[in-house]
């Protein structure tokens, strides 16, 4: 999806690249699985935070495209997103996805056995702050395994109550989300996507990653 998602196709039609690349491999949707979400993938576009619904929305030059799939297959599940900045590129823009994207790097690296889980939202925050963003507070990781959505939550900003030891074996999603100026996001008139109240632009990259004693093993690396 990330390797074709271009200008002028709509979201329906890079969904259906990811949808058919499940279909092929044995797998499943997990948000249509667990939600009944309509469509194979959540793809949101510039101010859409997440869960954005696939459909006759065209790609425009220009756009922040957030392609999010997460699977099941064999009955275990696992989570990973992208950012995609469709040309022209703007600083800001650049800036934002390059900040996001070192923000899941920090944090995934800090991420290890022994460690207290909120180092994790603490990693990313400060990185967010380094760069003048702001995290978007009611998006968080999560644990991931047998299901879509599992113990620990994961807060992607400085919690000192979410000090419970991050544990060998332990399986969760690092998913920063990154806006320009927003902290939180409203739900839109579909029910389903969420997005910045205010316009501003939100990015995310997520990984689900096994925690071990040293680095954690990024299972959804390319």
């Amino acid at each position: 999806m990330q390797a074709q998602v271009k200008a002028g196709m709509t979201t329906a039609e890079l969904d259906d690249i990811g949808g058919r690349y499940l279909i092929k491999n044995g797998a499943r949707s997990a948000p249509y699985l667990t939600y009944g979400f309509p469509g194979a993938t959540c793809i949101s576009l510039n101010n859409e935070a997440a869960h954005g619904i696939p459909g006759e929305r065209v790609i425009r030059r220009g756009d922040l495209v957030n392609i999010d799939v997460s699977a099941e297959l064999e009955g275990y599940f696992a989570d990973a997103s992208t950012t995609v900045l469709i040309p022209p590129v703007e600083l800001l823009k650049q800036k934002l996805c390059d900040c996001t994207r070192t923000a899941r790097r920090k944090a995934i690296a800090s991420a290890r056995a022994g460690q207290p889980l909120n180092i994790i939202g603490k990693t990313i925050e400060a990185t967010a702050r380094q760069c003048g963003y702001q995290v978007i507070r009611d998006l968080p990781g999560h644990g991931v395994g047998r299901r879509l959505h599992e113990n620990p939550t994961v807060p992607g900003f400085y919690l000192r109550t979410a000090n419970q030891r991050l544990t060998e074996g332990l399986v969760i999603t690092v998913e920063p989300f990154l806006s320009t100026r927003a902290s939180h996001v409203v739900e839109s008139g579909n029910g389903w996507t969420l997005e910045t109240a205010d316009g501003s632009l939100a990015a995310q990259y997520e990984h689900t990653i096994v925690i071990t004693r040293n680095h954690p093993l990024v299972i959804t690396a390319l």
